[in-house]
This record gives structure tokens, C-alpha cells and sequence, in this order.
């Protein structure tokens, strides 16, 4: 399997590449500043390219791309940066795994209301998890190529412990045992992984919580 990380010198990006060579797995970490990357020499290829400057050649051979994207400044990166892979992705046989956003998930199961849509909902987070949710609206319309839409919990943090127990969820917005939305970036991590090796999603959108 030929896996790609695309923005992988990012903090989720990071922890999806260490979690990858845990795994025995040989990612390509695509990358603007190979610099950030050192760690993970020699046991990574790295590949020092902006996401916009990659074409189809880049690409065409890999199997699978982890698509870690992460931008707070410019918010209209995330639909134009989802716009530029589906131009170089058209008819490729890879399935794009998407680092999404939680803000998208539904609170109803006629799915008209999301989380970012409650009244309660951070407003300091509202315009990304709006730039988040046009990402997954562009790629319900994608015919070009195979992809998952990965939703983190609400609470989505460096600093929480890794604990290796997570669940799977759909549409839906969900709450653990203790009543918690929250999952490490290593949990996620985990789960990326995990999807990447045994998946049957396809041209979905999935969340994962933490246990």
C-alpha cells in the first residue's frame, strides 16, 4: 500500500506520520518546510512541495493520501485547497482521507441541525468549522475520485493523553460514556491509521470520538 501525508509537518500531520512508522508503513510526508521533518529521518520519505504546486504526476501512483490540511489565518484555503486535489485527483484510483472538522456533525437524525449551528457553540471557532464544512459539502459532490471525511470530536487536543480506545461514528454527533466529546491528536491518529488499513467507508463522512 503507498500511503501519502499531504501537510505533514503539521501537528495532526505529525502525529498521522508517527502513528504510520509505528505501523511498519512507508508514507511519502509531503511537506513546505522540510526542515520540520527532521525526526522522522531517515525512516520517512520526505518530499519538500507546497500542496498547491502538486499536479497528477505527484500523486498518480499512491494507493491511498492522508490529507492533513490545517490553515486558521486564511480560511478560504480549505475549499480552494480541496478544489486544487479534486483537479489533480480526477479518475486516479486513490482514496483521499480527509482530516475534517467536528463543527459539521449533525444533532438530529433528519440531519438539519449541526453542532456548529447550536447556540452554545464557541464563536471563536465558528468560522473555521464553517471553512471545515465546505470542505465536506464540496466532496459530497465528487464523482472523480474515492474519499472519507474524517470528524474529530468536539474537543480535538494535542495535550490529552493517547489511550488507544476510540469509537466510530456516523452523521451523528455523539458523546462517550462520560458524557465527553474529546479525542487526542494521537487517538485520531490511531483511528486515521486504522481506517487507512481496514476500511469499507467510502465517499462518506465519519467521526471518531474518544473512549
Amino acid at each position: 500500500m503507498k500511503i501519502a501525508i499531504l501537510c505533514a509537518s503539521g501537528k495532526v500531520g505529525k502525529e498521522i506520520s508517527k502513528e504510520a512508522l509505528k505501523r511498519n508503513l512507508e508514507p511519502v510526508c509531503f511537506v513546505r518546510n522540510s526542515s520540520k521533518m527532521n525526526e522522522f529521518l531517515p525512516q520517512a520519505k520526505i518530499v519538500q512541495k507546497d500542496l498547491f504546486e502538486l499536479d497528477s504526476k505527484d500523486l498518480i501512483d499512491f494507493d491511498i493520501i492522508i490529507d492533513a490540511f490545517g490553515e486558521w489565518e486564511n480560511l478560504s484555503l480549505h475549499k480552494k485547497h480541496i478544489e486544487w486535489l479534486s483537479e489533480i485527483l480526477q479518475g486516479s484510483k486513490v482514496k483521499l482521507f480527509v482530516v475534517g472538522g467536528a463543527g459539521s456533525l449533525y444533532m438530529d437524525e433528519n440531519h438539519t441541525t449541526r453542532l456548529m449551528d447550536m447556540p452554545d457553540f464557541p464563536k471563536e471557532y465558528l468560522d473555521i468549522a464553517k471553512a471545515n464544512a465546505e470542505v465536506l459539502e464540496f466532496l459530497r459532490n465528487e464523482k472523480g475520485f474515492k474519499w472519507i471525511y474524517v470528524s474529530p470530536s468536539a474537543i480535538f487536543s494535542p495535550d490529552l493523553p493517547k489511550t488507544n480506545h476510540y469509537k466510530i461514528i456516523g452523521e451523528k454527533f455523539e458523546v462517550n460514556a462520560n458524557n465527553e466529546s474529546k479525542i487526542s491528536y494521537s487517538d485520531y491518529a490511531n483511528a486515521m491509521i486504522d481506517l487507512v488499513l481496514n476500511s469499507h467507508y467510502e465517499n462518506t463522512r465519519i467521526g471518531v470520538i474518544g473512549l
